[in-house]
């Protein structure tokens, strides 16, 4: 039985024009270079290079100028490495210096998919049937390096979504890292990464139960400077470096919109990407409620799964996950906790979906096989494309399934409220497949959600055209339900 979907005519597409100013440096030779060419310059023409600067660039970002400022600051040490006393630099001649180690990166300049929805925090003001919602997005730029981005809007009583106005600038998060590490836990974490314990064990055991994060820092640093190393023992000492920089809060300036945040890659573990963020309204036991998600940290060559927390989108911590069962991508939180636990679906293997329990967020360990391929549709892999929608019904997971030609398709499945173990029904067909003007990107074939929300009795369902761009679709839930119970 085919269920009745309607497309909205809502697109979100990648916009180049909205560019972020990043920290760039050549290396400390190059730049040793560059510096001897500012220091002849005379005061005037230090002003002259400045204010045409300026005149170009001020009016794409935000206080360009304190950037500048931080990014001389950043190579402070190279400066003083050249017999040059910093606090003798006029103010020009630092914010010049800074301009020279800047960069704008297009953020979403390739694609902009992989949505998520969820219920804003706040719903005043709103007329009858309507809802305020934030959307999350996997924006990509150059180097297919991709981050967080956000968007506002009310879901009208007939499901239509009417935007909010974007920002005229991004604003970048101050990022501050975990100060103190369990010994114990960082241990077993390195073991879950597969990091061969004869590299390891000797820098663990140096250090306190409780260890800084600036004390591993710097005997990380100091031990990749010896040229003698063995490029496994390199990689094992960076790979080290990856997992304590993975713990960090960011915070956003009050005065930004949420349209102008924006959760770039930081940490070296996802220096090429944070991808497919999963976000959820979860509800506590006493009835409070703050946001996860769940995102894929990459690097390039090794991926970690992460979980992001706030209570109002301008203060965000993350974490890495730890356990056996958070390996790969495809996590996904469930909205509330299960008989006194949190629960995850997972897919660990690649193909099939997992549920796990756990006492903690961030730890997840023993995972129990759900559901397998089933549907030609979905033979390749079947999991999730967000967190379960909590229905009077069961647990309603939107799922994806990759078939012939690789290609992505969009299903549902029905889990029971006390054991979502159980399944109760799915759809033998596809909810969604990419349709003909759907299925050129940058991979073809592909719709993909990482979230949808239940509002009027209905499934809005945002979702990704061939990791190029985004739109939404909109399912009765009597009909999805007749179907899955059918």
């Amino acid at each position: 039985m085919r269920v009745s979907v309607q497309r909205k005519s809502v697109n979100f597409l990648p916009d180049s024009s909205r560019v972020v100013a990043r920290y760039f440096i050549n290396g400390d030779l190059r730049t040793r270079n560059l510096l001897s060419r500012i220091f002849l310059l005379t005061e005037t023409q230090v002003n002259q290079a400045l204010e045409q600067t300026l005149r170009e660039f001020a009016s794409r970002h935000r206080n360009i100028s304190r950037l500048f400022y931080k990014h001389c600051e950043n190579i402070r040490g190279i400066i003083e490495s050249m017999g040059i006393t910093y606090n003798s630099l006029s103010n020009e001649q630092r914010m010049l210096i800074g301009s020279y180690c800047t960069m704008e990166f297009s953020l979403e300049s390739a694609a902009f998919f992989n949505p998520s929805i969820i219920a804003d925090f706040d719903q005043s003001y709103l007329e009858q049937g309507e809802t305020r919602v934030i959307i999350s997005f996997r924006a990509t730029g150059e180097g297919h390096i991709s981050s967080l981005v956000f968007r506002r809007a009310i879901l009208d009583a007939n499901n239509n979504l009417h935007l909010y106005k974007i920002g005229d600038y991004i604003d970048k998060a101050e990022i501050s890292h975990k100060q103190l590490y369990d010994k114990k836990r960082f241990i077993k974490r390195l073991k879950e990464m597969h990091i061969e314990e004869q590299y390891t064990k000797s820098i663990m055991n140096s250090l306190p139960d409780r260890f800084e994060y600036y004390v591993l820092k710097s005997t990380i640093s100091n031990l990749l400077q010896d040229q003698e190393l063995s490029a496994s023992q390199r990689v094992a000492f960076e790979e080290i470096t990856w997992l304590v920089d993975s713990f960090y809060d960011v915070q956003f300036h009050k005065d930004s919109d949420l349209t102008e945040r924006v959760i770039f890659p930081i940490s070296e573990s996802e220096s090429n990407g944070i991808e497919d963020a999963r976000f959820v309204r979860f509800v506590e036991d006493d009835g409070s409620t703050k946001v996860y998600a769940t995102y894929t940290a990459y690097n390039g060559h090794t991926i970690l799964p992460k979980l992001i927390s706030t209570e109002d989108f301008y203060t965000f911590r993350i974490m890495p996950l730890h356990g056996n069962g958070a390996q790969g991508k495809n996590l996904a939180l469930f909205p509330k906790k299960i008989n006194g636990k949190y629960a995850m679906l997972s897919r660990v293997d690649g193909v099939n979906n997992y549920l796990m329990y756990s006492d903690r967020p961030t730890l997840w360990n023993n995972p129990q096989l759900i559901q397998e391929p089933k549907f030609t549709w979905e033979f390749t892999q079947i999991g999730n494309c967000g967190s379960p929608l909590w229905t009077e019904k069961g647990w309603l997971i939107i799922t994806h399934g990759v078939g012939p030609m690789r290609r992505y398709c969009i299903g549902a499945s029905l889990f029971d409220l006390e054991d979502p173990s159980k399944e109760i029904g799915r759809l033998e067909e596809p909810l969604l497949m990419p349709l003909e003007e759907e299925r050129n990107g940058y991979v073809p074939n592909v719709v993909y959600s990482c979230g949808s929300i239940i509002h009027n009795n209905s499934l809005i369902l945002p979702y990704a055209v061939s990791d190029y761009s985004s739109t939404y679709a909109v399912v009765a839930m009597e009909e999805l339900f007749a179907a899955l119970m059918n």
